[in-house]
């Protein structure tokens, strides 16, 4: 009887906790820019999408960088679609720059982070081409790119670059940490990479208080990481979801050029060179957007389920992130109905996961039948990909196939 009051008093502290995280992550999140860059890879998302002139993809807006980048390869139409407003506000202001600045000031603004005259840029040239929504966050918030200096640059604002801008804090009180680190993201090689990683970086970097640091709610609230993705994390590795971190972080500097990584480059230095920086802030590639391929996207303020409810047309590709480790049962299976129910025969879903098999695929009945049995996943084609990943912070990569 005793062991069962203390099983039923462990649940209980574990609801009100998990109560306590959902709360605390709608209290920072909410109508917060969480995201001031796409954190997947899109090279990979390229390659498992298959994309094609004619397909219409949706894609959860994020920070916007992979819907530009899907644009490049020009499908017909893309909507990203975003509940937070303050993400799609992002994603509109780089809309509007690429079809109202120089390829010059663009990149200072996006790939450096900052530019001088931003202030005088956004009032003459981009706020009128923001909806209202997009134009009341951004006339509040015109000193995040005007100002210039290490800790000042945009991609050390919002919530992640908040913890980034912490980050690179904690490496500027600790020169030897900083100088191995400089050298590492500059390894000509990948072997002097693993070295300088193994030999350097690695004994510096993980000590007890980075680990303690990293298994906390509240470090994982601020990276927008929701409570039961961190409780996954914990529950999969026997290191919790600080070992798991360690994990992905050994393999990225063990296994992978850092060279052209410019998702780790961007959080160490706080912006992107021309070498090392996504598709979208390439020369060429701005001229193609604008010059029309920018015009294919449409930026859409509302849940992925209310967007198709009110869509007419049908969906070849859908690009889910990782939010479905944030949902709750009846909420995915609203959101697996309605994707079912607008998409393409032979349409492609690709999604992100905190665990390589994730409850909902079996758990879930959609339709009167496992969501697992609903598509035909690639499942080996998915685990090639994932190994190549330049962020390499899911455990579980996921490519289904609607029904021909």
């Amino acid at each position: 009887m005793g062991v069962i009051v203390a099983e039923a008093k462990l649940n209980q502290n574990q609801g009100i906790a998990s109560k306590l995280h959902a709360r605390l992550f709608d209290a920072v999140c909410g109508g917060s820019l969480v995201y001031n860059t796409c954190w997947e890879d899109p090279a990979v998302d390229r390659l498992a999408l298959e994309l094609a002139p004619d397909d219409h993809v949706l894609v959860i807006t994020s920070a916007g960088c992979n819907a530009l980048d899907y644009a490049l390869i020009g499908p017909e139409r893309i909507y990203a679609v975003d509940a937070n407003p303050a993400q799609n506000a992002l994603l509109e202001l780089k809309l509007a720059g690429i079809r109202g600045l120089p390829y010059e000031d663009f990149f200072r603004v996006f790939g450096e982070g900052h530019h001088p005259h931003f202030a005088a840029l956004y009032r003459a040239t981009l706020r009128e081409q923001l909806s209202a929504p997009a134009r009341s966050w951004w006339d509040e918030r015109p000193h995040w790119f005007a100002t210039r200096g290490g800790a000042r640059s945009f991609y050390f604002r919002g919530l992640a670059g908040t913890f980034a801008r912490g980050f690179r804090a904690y490496c500027s009180a600790r020169p030897p940490l900083k100088r191995a680190l400089d050298t590492l993201l500059a390894a000509p090689d990948l072997g002097t990479q693993r070295s300088v990683y193994d030999g350097e970086v690695a004994p510096r970097l993980w000590n007890r208080g980075m680990q303690w640091a990293l298994s906390r709610q509240l470090t994982m609230t601020m990276l927008g990481v929701p409570g039961p993705q961190h409780d996954e994390l914990k529950r999969q590795h026997p290191r919790g979801a600080g070992g798991f971190v360690r994990d992905a972080i050994d393999y990225v500097c063990r296994s992978l050029p850092l060279t052209d990584n410019y998702f780790w480059q961007l959080y160490v230095r706080g912006h992107y060179t021309p070498e090392s920086c996504p598709e979208y802030l390439k020369p060429g590639n701005f001229a193609r957007l604008a010059g029309g391929l920018a015009d294919r996207v449409e930026v859409h303020t509302t849940t992925v389920a209310d967007f198709l409810h009110g869509h007419d047309g049908n969906i070849s590709k859908f690009v889910l992130l990782d939010h479905l480790d944030w949902m709750h049962e009846p909420a995915l299976a609203e959101e697996w109905e309605a994707i079912l129910t607008r998409a393409r025969r032979g349409a492609r879903v690709i999604f992100r996961s905190a665990h390589a098999d994730p409850w909902y695929l079996e758990r879930l009945r959609v339709r009167g039948t496992r969501l697992s049995e609903q598509l035909a996943f690639q499942r080996e084609r998915a685990r090639e990909l994932s190994i190549r990943d330049r962020v390499h912070t899911y455990a579980g990569f996921h490519i289904g196939v609607v029904p021909a």
